[in-house]
C-alpha cells in the first residue's frame, strides 16, 4: 500500500492497524539535538485518547508510546525516530456480524474494489486510530517549531449549527470541556445537542480551526508546492475530513475585492503587516507573515446504531446495525489531530524553504567552515 507518508524534508509514515498489535509512525528528517523525550509526544496523545467522555468511544486504551530509536541521552540523533504504540482493548467479534456487508459512509466498499478485499475489524487503515502516527509525528514537529516561536492552536469552530463566538472566546477553555470548544457558553449548547442526537442513536458533525502565529513570511513555493495547497493535503488527509478553508474561505466567494484585498501597512518595528487579515496568513502559496488560519469541516461519525440499508459482498440489498464502541462525533478527538498535521506541514515547508535563496546557503556553511 503506497501513500502512508506524507513530507519532504520531514517525512512521517505511519503504520498499523486499528485491530493489529500496534500503531506507530517513523519520522524522517527531525534535525539533530532537539531535547525529545517520551512525556513530550505523550501530551498531545493523551487529547485524542478514546474513553475519556461519554462523548467519545468506550474502547479503553492508555495510548501510552514508546521510542525505539532516533534519541540518544534525550536528544534526537538526526536518524530515523520510531515511534510505538501497543493496541490493548481489541474486540474484533464485534464486526464479526457486519464482515461481508458494506457499511455505509465507510471505506468497506472502495477499499473491496481496490484491493480485493478488506479488514472489517474496524475498518483497518481506514480507523481514526491511525491518526495516533499522525498525533506522534506531529508532537514533534510542534516542539521544533516551538523552538522557532512558532505556536499551532487549534479547536472545536462549530459542532452541527452551533458555533464559537468571538466575543466569548477564551483559549484556556477548550482544555476545560469534553467539546474542545473555547465557548463555555457554546459548548453547553452543543452538549444538549449531541445529547439529543445519542438519544436517537445518531451522530454529529463540526469544524475544527486552527491558527498559526509566528510563522515568517517567505515560506511556500508559487506552483503546485503552494503552503495552503499542502496544507490542504495534510487536513484533507485526515479521515472524515470533507472541506477545508484558508482565511475568508467560501465567504470570500460572497465578498468583493475592495473589502477582501488585504492593506498592506507599516508596523511600528517598521516591518510590513496586513491591516486585515482575509488571505488568512498566505498569498500566492507562500506565507505573509500574518497568522495563518485554516479550518477543517468533519461529516458526521459513519458509525451509527440504527439500522442502515446496505448491500453485502454477495450483491445482496441487506439491513444492518452495527454494534462496537464507537465516538458519536469525531471532532473532539480531530482537534489535537489537525492541530499536529498542521504542525507536520509547516515544518516540512520551513526545511525546504532553506535552499530558497543563494545567501542563505552560503551564509550556513560559511558558519560551519
Amino acid at each position: 500500500m503506497s501513500g502512508s507518508s506524507f513530507g519532504t524534508l520531514f517525512r512521517i509514515t505511519t503504520w498499523g492497524e486499528t485491530h493489529g498489535k500496534a500503531v506507530g509512525v517513523v519520522i524522517d528528517g527531525c534535525p539533530a539535538g532537539l531535547m525529545l523525550q517520551e512525556e513530550d509526544i505523550q501530551k498531545y496523545l493523551d487529547r485524542r485518547k478514546p474513553g475519556q467522555s461519554k462523548y467519545t468511544t468506550k474502547r479503553q486504551e492508555s495510548d501510552c508510546v514508546e521510542i525505539l530509536s532516533g534519541v540518544f541521552e534525550g536528544k534526537t540523533t538526526g536518524t530515523p525516530i520510531s515511534l510505538i504504540v501497543w493496541n490493548q482493548d481489541q474486540r474484533s467479534k464485534d464486526y464479526s456480524n457486519i464482515m461481508d456487508k458494506y457499511r455505509p459512509g465507510h471505506a468497506d466498499y472502495t477499499f473491496d474494489k481496490k484491493y480485493g478485499f478488506r479488514d472489517y475489524r474496524g475498518g483497518g487503515r481506514s480507523s481514526g486510530r491511525e491518526t495516533i502516527g499522525r498525533v506522534a509525528g506531529g508532537a514533534v514537529a510542534c516542539k521544533v517549531l516551538e523552538q522557532m516561536g512558532i505556536s499551532v492552536f487549534a479547536y472545536t469552530k462549530s459542532i452541527g449549527h452551533i458555533e464559537i463566538s468571538k466575543d466569548r472566546f477564551e483559549k484556556e477553555e477548550r482544555d476545560n470541556n469534553p467539546l474542545s470548544m473555547p465557548d463555555r457558553k457554546a459548548f453547553e449548547q452543543a452538549k444538549h445537542y449531541v445529547d439529543e442526537l445519542m438519544e436517537r442513536l445518531d451522530s454529529a458533525g463540526g469544524i475544527v480551526e486552527c491558527v498559526v502565529k509566528g510563522m515568517p513570511a517567505g515560506v511556500g513555493e508559487p506552483v503546485f508546492d503552494k503552503l495552503n495547497a499542502n496544507l490542504a493535503k495534510a487536513i484533507c488527509s485526515i479521515g472524515a475530513v470533507k472541506g477545508f478553508e484558508i482565511g475568508d474561505g467560501f465567504l470570500a466567494t460572497k465578498s468583493s475585492g475592495s473589502v477582501n484585498n488585504d492593506s498592506f501597512v507599516k508596523k511600528e518595528d517598521g516591518t510590513v503587516g496586513k491591516a486585515t487579515n482575509h488571505a488568512g496568513g498566505i498569498l500566492g502559496g507562500i506565507s505573509d507573515g500574518s497568522d495563518i488560519i485554516l479550518r477543517a469541516g468533519f461529516k458526521p461519525t459513519p458509525s451509527i446504531a440504527q439500522k442502515q440499508h446496505t448491500v453485502n459482498v454477495q450483491g445482496e440489498e441487506v439491513d444492518m446495525v452495527i454494534k462496537g464502541r464507537h465516538d458519536p462525533l469525531i471532532v473532539p478527538r480531530a482537534v489535537v489531530v489537525v492541530e499536529t498535521m498542521t504542525a507536520i506541514a509547516l515544518l516540512d515547508a520551513l526545511l525546504c524553504n532553506m535552499t530558497a535563496k543563494l545567501d542563505v546557503i552560503r551564509d550556513f556553511y560559511d558558519r560551519n567552515r
